[in-house]
């Protein structure tokens, strides 16, 4: 009975682990499909320029982005293997498209700077939040109010064009991104911990998806207002 029992709790762990690590590969390829685009697009400066001219297709993509990540936030469970697979990969395609921008206004040394402070940071958060026992749920209303903030504010200086306002929102968006990071990776640790092995393949992929698409949107947001702070300009 004994060896029966660590014989459970070590498949226990191996399923955890494995659960943690899909979501990070599923980030992962996620992060380096938008690369490849953003890339791929920014080869051609003509398109973007194209892109930047055509107001309506920029805001429709930026638009699409947004129903899309709420869609797969709220749905990703009643959708098939294949369609929340799809429904990711279309965002992060969608995602570098519009993100090809940046190549224009940043020089690329900057952007590759801001990567990897940007990983760094990321790293070092996820692996807090993975290793601390301060229960970090608590910060869950703090956050989404924060959120909540930063939109507001960067709508509001669309108008002002305040320098101070600018850098201001910058940081905080650096810092609430960080909070949000150790925030997501606990509650999917906290998930994976639940879950044990009591789940479908099909569910095991779904979640994975979504505690991935949280998680790369946390990266691609901290990324652009690191960008912003330490970007230099063309």
């Amino acid at each position: 009975m004994p060896e029966r029992s660590m014989v459970q709790a070590g498949i226990r762990a191996v399923r955890e682990r494995t659960i943690i690590r899909n979501v990070y590969l599923w980030m992962t390829l996620g992060l380096i499909l938008t690369g490849v685009v953003a890339l791929g697009f920014a080869s051609t400066p003509q398109l973007v320029i194209s892109l930047v001219k055509n107001p309506i297709l920029f805001f429709g993509l930026i638009v699409g982005e947004l129903v899309l990540v709420f869609f797969l936030s709220a749905r990703i469970m009643s959708l098939s293997p294949a369609a929340a697979t799809l429904g990711f990969a279309t965002y992060s395609i969608l995602n570098g498209v519009t993100l090809s921008l940046i190549f224009l206004a940043y020089t690329g040394a900057s952007i590759t700077s801001a990567l990897f402070i940007t990983a760094g940071m990321f790293a070092g958060m996820s692996l807090y939040a993975t290793l601390t026992k301060r229960d970090l749920s608590s910060m869950g209303h703090y956050l989404i109010m924060g959120l909540w903030g930063i939109i507001i504010a960067s709508l509001v200086n669309i108008f002002l064009r305040s320098a101070f306002f600018y850098w201001l929102v910058s940081y905080a968006g650096v810092a609430l991104f960080l909070g949000l990071t150790a925030y997501d990776t606990q509650m999917i640790k906290r998930m994976s911990d639940q879950i044990g092995d009591n789940v479908s393949e099909a569910d095991y992929l779904r979640l994975s998806i979504l505690g991935a698409l949280k998680l790369y949107l946390d990266f691609i947001n901290l990324f652009l207002f690191i960008l912003r702070i330490f970007g230099r300009r063309r």
